[in-house]
This record gives structure tokens, sequence and C-alpha cells, in this order.
């Protein structure tokens, strides 16, 4: 058969050559993908048809020269927007309302085109955004008109909820104008506040708070919003009198997505290599940039099990933090207390390999974002002061971050207290103070790219007082490539990264390929095509002391294919997705261990924001040593060593957040290890427009094996009442029958003023057993209660 392309000639491609490509890849799939093999296999039409066929389907996926896509007006001008100082004698009143004559100073854009759901079309209800600064703060007033006020959406009122809820009003500033880094901030037209630290390639950690402050209002004709942020809030460079600077509005009940810059839909709001440019600003200042923060905490803790922690303490500590340069910010934590700190969700593990919670301590979280390291965890920063889920004293830490030049820094020194650890038989053991280190370096390449270092390092010390016990160092380095102008307008990203670790134990024999990792992607991650290959090996004694490790001994192939078409005369849908990935992972003499094909034939994301799906999967996993899948002590259930395959299906559907009551359900069915496995995920959750929700979330395995069958349930009942934004209970209660543990956590936060905080926060565990012998089904495993008062001072 014969093949016209347009874009590219005529190529003829025959029956037979696609016959035998198909045949091969065949072949490799039920023998392992080595896209090497493919590309050095001696049948060269084998490798020709597989490049055309790449080719081709690249090709015919673009838009015709007629589509809407290629209509568009567009344009390579970074556009631009001038912030106006404001007059000494003159000042903005928060509250809202942009009546204050000082903003007729600034000139205001108004130039937004959709990114959702036409791409580059016109925005259905106008915007008006004008800047002013002064010499301590940057001031950002919006006008959101809108025809049609009784449908503006407004559910959250809890700082950095999730927005997707309500109408939303987002932008970043990238002080550094690097392409790379950057500050996100949100709110909607209940006034929440929401904050972020924008990281390379796109990412964000949303768990940064900053200081600053706005007012929202809802009139006759939009929506209205004042923002201030302190420069003392912003790392910076005076040197710089033009940042990065963009803008995101969001219309829900449209679910239409409009942006000033950025707006094709392979851009968008967190790629800071798609602002415009913020002008004008001159003078700006930091103060002396010095940032107190002391704490008291009043707590009580009590537990009538064996060995469990009790009794009152009252402490206090401060947070000290100082700007070397306005661009590079150093701090110190004494006497640190984490009181504030919301509890884990519980989860159920069903698998042989740990389970990975998120950092929540705002020490370790500003400035997080320069440890990122490429698809490893050499630095996991829940390792620092904590020990099997109990908080270890944390006596003193110290960080430093920022930018110098072309370079971004970020170093933790950290000293933990000695204390004593609850065994599982509710006995206790001592546990030695440790010194923590880890500092990591990111050079600046090209436009948006990045090389960069990382060491860490733990010094436990010997109980007896003899000298320390062990001293463990990690190094490491890796590279990012990132290119938004692939083909002219696409994403394109190359990741590498190597590691080593020294060994823990003195005179050991592994050998440092044991204790090395190693890894390679490939990523493509664009709208109606996206595309990732990997490959990473992690040495049989990998372990690094500071690192997040899942498993070790292992060689893994992962590419993934995802096609996402947005089909046209369909008023329902918006998108489809349909996707292919398969992982390939043999020990490091090549022995297959894990061979997985996941398929989602379809997933439909309708233009209500509702979504529905399915997927499909053929695994096989080699056990080589057996583990405990459920159970303690004689009653518990082992999963044999063994070669096991299985099928597995499920369906999924979920319903969109800017309802009132809104859910998800996912059920499904597997083969698990020899035996079945059927699952059921529900959530719902109801929401007022007063701050008020509930949330319910259950999750139910029911597993039959031929060592026995058992059943796991997890119950989560979490509730939210938001005053105002400033004010806030919070709290949840949690259950599963793999621990038998009830727990009931809650937390009142009142902001006082952005920057000081008081905490109320009380939890209670019991363990509940329904066993005939018991007077009484629960049992007080624990129960506490804080108060804690936060203070800033900024000079």
């Amino acid at each position: 058969m014969t093949l016209q392309v347009s874009t590219i000639g005529q190529i003829e491609i025959t029956v037979s050559d696609v016959e035998r490509a198909l045949s091969f890849y065949r072949d490799t799939l039920r023998q392992g993908v080595n896209v090497r093999g493919v590309l050095m296999h001696q049948d060269q039409r084998v490798k020709r048809t597989f490049i055309i066929v790449l080719m081709l389907m690249v090709i015919a996926l673009q838009p015709s020269p007629g589509s809407a896509q290629d209509t568009l007006v567009t344009t390579d001008v970074r556009p631009s927007i001038q912030a106006a100082r404001i007059p000494s004698d003159r000042e903005v009143r928060l509250d809202g309302i942009l009546d204050e004559d000082v903003w007729a100073l600034a000139q205001p854009i108004t130039e937004f085109r959709q990114q959702e759901p036409v791409e580059g079309g016109m925005p259905s209800e106008p915007t008006e955004i004008r800047i002013l600064y002064d010499d301590q703060a940057l001031y950002i007033g919006a006008m959101l008109y809108d025809s049609d006020p009784e449908g503006i959406l407004a559910y959250q009122l809890q700082r950095d909820a999730g927005l997707g809820t309500d109408d939303r009003f987002m932008w970043i500033i990238s002080t550094f104008d690097d392409n790379r880094t950057g500050y996100f901030f949100e709110t909607n037209p209940a006034g929440l506040l929401g904050d972020g630290l924008i990281e390379g390639g796109g990412g964000f950690n949303k768990r940064w708070n900053g200081i600053w402050n706005m007012r929202t209002a809802i009139q006759s004709d939009g929506w209205s919003v004042e923002i201030r942020i302190p420069f003392s809030t912003l790392n910076f460079d005076p040197a710089l009198e033009a940042w990065g600077i963009n803008f995101q509005r969001t219309i829900r009940r449209y679910n239409e997505e409009i942006l000033w810059n950025g707006w094709r839909r392979t851009e968008g709001l967190f790629r800071p290599v798609h602002t415009g440019q913020l002008s004008g600003l001159r003078g700006l200042s930091q103060g002396r940039g010095i940032e107190l923060k002391p704490f008291v905490n009043a707590s009580t803790n009590r537990g009538p099990a064996a060995g469990a922690k009790r009794g009152n303490d009252a402490k206090t500590g401060i947070d000290i933090t100082y700007s070397l340069t306005p661009s590079l910010r150093g701090a110190l934590t004494l006497n640190t207390d984490f009181a504030e700190v919301e509890v884990d969700n519980r989860q159920v593990n069903l698998t042989r390999f740990p389970l990975r919670f998120p950092e929540q301590r705002e020490f370790f979280l500003e400035g997080s974002g320069v440890f990122s390291f490429n698809w490893a965890d050499p630095f996991f920063s829940r390792r620092i002061g904590l020990v099997e889920g109990q908080e270890v004293p944390i006596d003193f830490g110290a960080r430093l971050g920022g930018q110098v030049g072309d370079y971004e820094l970020g170093v933790y020194q950290v000293r933990t207290g000695d204390t004593t650890l609850e065994n599982g038989d509710g006995s206790v053991r001592p546990w030695g103070s440790e010194d923590f280190t880890v500092a990591r370096v990111k050079r600046r390449l090209f436009q948006q790219s990045h090389v960069g270092m990382i060491y860490t390092r733990r010094a436990s010390d010997d109980l007896t007082g003899t000298g320390i016990l062990s001293d463990r160092h990690t190094v490491g380095a890796d590279l990012n490539f990132y290119t938004s102008q692939f083909l002219g307008k696409y994403n394109a990203q190359v990741e590498g990264f190597m590691l080593y670790h020294n060994d823990p134990v003195a005179g050991g024999n592994s050998s440092s390929s044991d204790r090395s990792a190693r890894g390679v992607r490939v990523s493509f991650p664009n709208d109606l095509i996206r595309f990732h290959s990997s490959h990473r090996e992690f040495g049989e004694q990998w372990d690094p002391a500071l690192g997040f490790v899942e498993r070790r001994g292992f060689r893994r192939h992962q590419p993934t294919l995802t096609i996402a078409p947005r089909p046209q005369g369909w008023s329902l849908i918006r998108q489809t997705e349909h996707e292919i990935s398969f992982e390939y992972l043999t020990d490091m003499d090549n022995r297959l261990l894990t061979r997985n094909i996941d398929i989602t034939p379809l997933q439909i994301n309708f233009e209500s924001g509702d979504r529905m799906g399915v997927e499909v999967g053929r695994n096989f996993e080699r056990l080589d040593r057996p583990f405990t899948v459920y159970g303690r002590g004689d009653d518990a259930i082992r999963i044999l060593p063994g070669d096991y395959h299985s099928d597995s299906w499920s369906a999924n559907v979920s319903t969109a957040g800017r309802r009132m009551l809104s859910g998800s359900a996912e059920i499904g069915r597997s083969e698990f290890w020899g035996g079945d496995r059927n699952s059921l995920d529900l959530s719902g959750t109801i929401r007022s427009r007063g701050g008020v929700s509930l949330t319910a979330n259950y999750q139910h395995n029911e597993v039959s094996l031929p060592q026995g069958d058992f059943d796991t349930n997890l119950v989560r009942l979490s509730w939210a009442w938001n005053l105002s934004p400033w004010t806030a209970i919070t709290g949840n209660v949690q259950y599963d029958d793999l621990s038998d543990v009830v727990g009931v956590y809650a937390r009142m936060r009142w902001i006082v003023q952005p920057g000081n905080d008081i905490f109320l926060v009380w939890s209670h565990n019991w363990l509940y057993d329904d066993g005939p012998l018991n007077d009484s089904r629960f049992t007080t495993l624990s129960r506490g209660g804080a108060v804690k008062l936060n203070y800033t001072l900024r000079f």
C-alpha cells in the first residue's frame, strides 16, 4: 500500500513490512520491551517500519491546515504590564473594592485568551488587572466581571483548600525571571488564601505558606480582589527591574480557563517560561531582612497503655530568618515544635513495599523545591525528626536557600535529641541523637534546563557515649534538559541521574555498584500526545540514609503512551484519553521479576467536569521471599515465593466538585497472589457556600487466597467549618480494621493576622476490640491536646 503524507512526501510501506513489525512487537511485549533492541534489530525493514509508523502517528494526529488551531492569532512577543508607584501621600485600603483613586495610575491589562474549552478563544467574561507598588509591597487589583453574579461559585474558605469547586483567580510571580522558579498565589470570591512554590519542570509545592494579605468583594457586575504581597515575603534580585508574572482565571460554571499568557494547552500557568513581564520595579526594600517567629506551646498527653508517653509539657522556641542577600535567605529553628501539623491520612497497604506520606512541617517546606531530584529520592525530609511515625525532638535546625547568580542553593543542618520510642508490643527503647546534613546545588543551563548535585549525611551517636555509631553519606548528580519549543511548539524533556552512598557497615563487602543508582527518562508531555519512557537501576544494597527506598536490586524499563483527542461536534464531551503503560523489571542479573501491561481503553472527561473510565491490566510477579499480607502472629496470612500471573480490571466515575453534592466511585477485580481480590472505593462530599463541608471516604477489599480469606475496611469522615478565611475548625475520624484503631483529630486555627496564628489541637485514639471477653470494646491508647501561639516580627 502507499500512504500520501503532504508534509514528508510519499512513503511506501508494504503489508509484509507491517505484519513483520507487528509480529516483532508482539514477541517483544511477551519477552520485555527493549527499544535499543528494536532500533538495532538485524531486520532493517522492521526498524524502518517502526520508525515510520511512529512518524506517521505523530503527523496524523496533528491538526489539519484548516483546523481551528492553525487559525489562531498567535504571537511570540512577550506581553508586559507596567507597575505604577504609589505616591508617598496615597495608600491602598484593602477591602476588595478598587475605588481608591490611586488605582487609576496603573494601566490595566485585559487581553486574555481561553485555554479551555476553546484553545485561543475569547473569554466569555472580561477581566481587568492593575498593579501598583511602594517601597514595602506589591499590590494587585483585579476586576473579574461576570454577567451573572448569581452563578459565581465560592464554597471554600480554608487556607490552601483545593479550588476545583470554585471560581478562582491565580497568579505566579517569577522574581528572578529565570523560566524555572517562582511563587504561586490564588484566591476565590470568598477570600481564600492559597499559595505555593513553583519548582523547575512545571510542578509546584502548595504546602509553602507565605505572609501576604488580600480582600475580595462580590458586586453587581462580578467580583473584585485587592492583594498586598510584602517584598519581605519574596526572594529577589534588587538589580532586576523586571519580573515574570502571569494570571489565570477560572469561571467554574463553564469550566472555562483563561490566561494572560501561555494559554496554549502545551503551556500553562505553572511554566514560568510562559510568563509575561512585570516592569517598572525600582527602589524595592526587604527591610533589614530579619524575621523572628517565637512560639509558645502547652500540651498534655495521656495513655494508659504500657509504655505510652504521658504528662503535661510547656515549650517555647523560635524560628529566626535572615536575608543574607535579597535572593539568599538563612533560617535557624531552636527547640522546634510541630504541634499544629495535621495527622496523616491512613492507608491500607496490601503490598510488600512501604507507604510514602507527604511532608507537612513548615520548616522543611519553604524552599523545598531545590531538593527535588530526578525520579529518585536521595533526600526524604520525613527521615529527619520522625522514626516509624513517632516524633523525635529537634534541638536545632539551620536552613539556607535561594539563588546566587546562575546557581540555586539549598542546605539543611539539623540535630535531633535523645528520646525513647515505643515498640509494637507497648515497650520502649532508647533512641540516640543524630546529625543530618543536606546540600543541593543546581546550575541553570539554557532557557529551562539545569544540572545539579546533591549530598546528604546522617551521623548517629552511640548511646554508650563512645562516639559516632554510624556515619552515612550519599552523593549524586542529575541533569534536566527541558524545552517548550521542540518541533517549534511542543514540550520535551530528558532527565538523568546518578547516585552513590558509602557502605553503612564499616569494613563491609558490598561493591560500589551495589550501593548506587542511576537512570534516564525521556518525556513528551503535551495535550494530544503524552509519552514518556524511563530506565532505572538500583543496586542490591541501595539504602541512602536520608532517602525513601521502596525496593532495591532491580532494573526497570517503563514506557507509557497516552493519546487524548478532543472530539469535534460532541457537545457533552471535552476530551477522551487512551493509554497503554508497560513495566518490565528484572534483577541485576536480568532475571525477570515483574511485567505489567496496563491499558486505559477509554477515559471520558465531560464538559460538565464529570469523568468516567475503565482500566484493564495483565501482570506477572516473581516473588523471591515471603511476606505477610494480612494479620499478625499465628493468624498472619503469608504469601509464599513463586511466580504469579494476574489479570485485572477497574471502572471509575467522579462528579464535578462545583456541585454542592459531589462524589466518586471505583470498583475493581483482579487475581491476587494466586487468589482473587475485589475492591471498592467510595467518596462523597456535601458542601455549602458558608464554608461548611463534610466528606466521607470508604475503602473495602475482599480477598480470597488459598491460605485464607480476609476483608479490609477503611473509613474516614472529615469535616471543615470555616467561619472566615482567617478561622477554621477542621478534623476527621478514621478507622481501619487492620490496626483496629479508631482515631479522632480536631484542630482550630485562628489567623489573627498573616504570620500570627493560634492553634488548638485535640486527638484521641482507641483500640477497638469486639471480642466476647472484653467488658469495653474501646480501650484508650492515647489522648492529648495542645495550644500553640505563633507571632511574627519583621525588621
